[in-house]
């Protein structure tokens, strides 16, 4: 076995650690911890929150459900990406004028409440550690992969470089890192599907042979859009598009802007880029089917971004490419578990400890710790899947309650309160249903029809966004219409801040 991917991989940590301490020089006040002192730039902000938001789930997921699924696995990187034009229409200004660390810093200065604060803070960290639980399934996948070494050695390695990081430097030295490694996950895709794209036209081959290529193995006939069921894509697409204005890690980075306009610039650059990183993981995704159909299976499917460089490029090249890519795959667990962390180690920091530079930094070790012990104590499942799982339930237990925050004057913290309880208890008891229904063999996906009425049942529960976004939203109205203490009576002032440019206001 080549020791090339180990000597990338451990490339990768040093670069990974230099950046982060250089952070620690210029990181001093606890805005520099919390927020990078509001002075991030669009590009560079942009390109920092592309690191954190491509994670395992995209890097090696998403290649592997398109090679399972063909075209269907499309409506995952098209919710994604459209996700970002929601948040850019409709939070990232208005939540940077907010001028707020963390999201229940926003929940509390508008709705005036302690018990809504609270409610949000634990609802963010439920998100942020079953986000950060893939990217550790993630790692100890790639390291078993390339070395006989336990699984475990992956998860851990991950969670030491980024505890320290983030201890280290705070947000400050993160936005340095993520840009870092949003450039090498691009490179580290990109680089091999311009070789692999050769070799599937002949360059490799003796004499030129052109490598056989059948479309109808990359978009077969009963494959695509069209052949889903309705409900299960209509309720996915809700999931994808809302959960991204309730991930914590992706909206706190919009604090770090300068100002309004600069956080709505930063969203349309994160579009473009996010985009063209979906475009090259999906084509991989679509070569895979024709040149190794062998490794569409669930669970192998996630490693053949690894596989194709040195399965269709001969000798050393191949080798090497191949170490690019497993370095690339270690950037996307570091970036996105780093952001996660930042964004946890705030909220806890705020609520618990006052806030301090020490408490954030305790606070980065104790969000570390506590997803990598679950992480080593379950069984991954398809890292596409496992995210969406966070996009589900983002949507249902916090998305409704930051867009009525931003948008609706007459809303109250008794009915953000109700509508977070309700949406979270909703889609937490919705997909623990389906997958004990999935464990007892009552059907194997959200898809299957049977006359027993049982799929159907399967289908709401494993898809249940298109119902516990609406319950919560609706409980979130009326309740604040019943409440007969209103809204907080600064409330118009707060909404004007959100709403008026900077400029204007001076």
């Amino acid at each position: 076995m080549s020791a090339l991917p180990l000597v990338a991989i451990g490339l990768l940590l040093l670069a990974t650690g230099l950046i982060g301490f250089y952070g620690l020089r210029i990181s001093r006040t606890t805005s520099d911890f919390f927020v990078a002192s509001r002075t991030v730039r669009p590009v560079w902000n942009a390109s920092a929150i592309s690191g954190e938001y491509l994670s395992a789930g995209t890097f090696l997921g998403l290649s592997g459900l398109v090679l399972l699924s063909g075209a269907e696995a499309f409506w995952f990187p098209v919710g994604y990406a459209a996700g970002y034009l929601l948040v850019l229409l409709f939070v990232a200004g208005p939540l940077r004028r907010s001028g707020a660390y963390t999201i229940p810093d926003f929940v509390h200065a508008r709705l005036d409440s302690v018990v809504a604060r609270r409610v949000t803070s634990l609802l963010v960290l439920v998100i942020g550690w079953l986000y950060v639980v893939p990217q550790l399934h993630g790692a100890a996948l790639v390291i078993t992969s390339v070395a006989p070494v336990p699984p475990w050695v992956g998860s851990v390695g991950i969670a030491v470089v980024v505890s320290a990081v983030v201890a280290a430097g705070g947000m400050r030295s993160i936005t340095f890192v993520q840009a870092f490694q949003f450039w090498v996950k691009l490179t580290a895709l990109a680089l091999p599907l311009v070789f692999v794209l050769m070799a599937l036209g002949g360059a490799f081959e003796p004499g030129g042979a052109i490598v056989t290529f059948d479309p109808a193995a990359v978009f077969p006939h009963d494959a695509g859009p069209g052949g889903l069921d309705a409900y299960a894509t209509v309720s996915l697409l809700l999931a994808l598009l809302l959960g991204t204005t309730g991930l914590p890690h992706v909206l706190v980075r919009f604090y770090t802007s300068p100002d309004g306009g600069s956080a709505r610039r930063t969203t349309v650059v994160v579009l473009v880029m996010i985009s063209v990183f979906y475009m090259v993981s999906s084509t991989l995704g679509l070569v895979a089917r024709v040149v190794a159909p062998d490794l569409a299976e669930p669970g192998v499917a996630d490693t053949v971004v690894l596989t194709l460089p040195t399965r269709l490029v001969p000798g050393l090249g191949g080798e090497l490419l191949a170490a690019l890519v497993v370095a690339g795959a270690f950037a996307a667990f570091l970036g996105t578990s780093s952001g996660l962390v930042v964004a946890l180690a705030g909220v806890v920091s705020q609520d618990l400890f006052g806030g301090t530079v020490r408490s954030f930094r305790w606070s980065a070790v104790a969000c570390t710790l506590i997803p990598l012990a679950f992480a080593l104590v379950t069984i991954p499942q398809g890292l596409v899947t496992s995210v969406g799982t966070v996009f589900v339930f983002a949507a249902s237990a916090l998305s409704p309650v930051i867009l009525l925050g931003v948008w609706w004057r007459r809303l109250t913290a008794r009915g953000a309160v109700a509508g977070m309880v309700v949406g979270s208890v909703l889609c937490a008891t919705a997909l623990l249903a389906s997958s004990a229904l999935g464990a007892a063999g009552y059907g194997a996906g959200p898809t299957e029809e049977a006359a027993d009425g049982v799929g159907v049942v399967r289908a709401l529960l494993a898809q249940p966004a298109a119902w516990t976004i609406p319950i919560a939203t609706a409980t979130v109205v009326v309740v604040s219409l019943l409440d007969r203490h209103g809204p907080p009576l600064r409330t118009d002032r707060f909404l004007r801040r959100l709403h008026v440019p900077e400029l204007r206001r001076r």
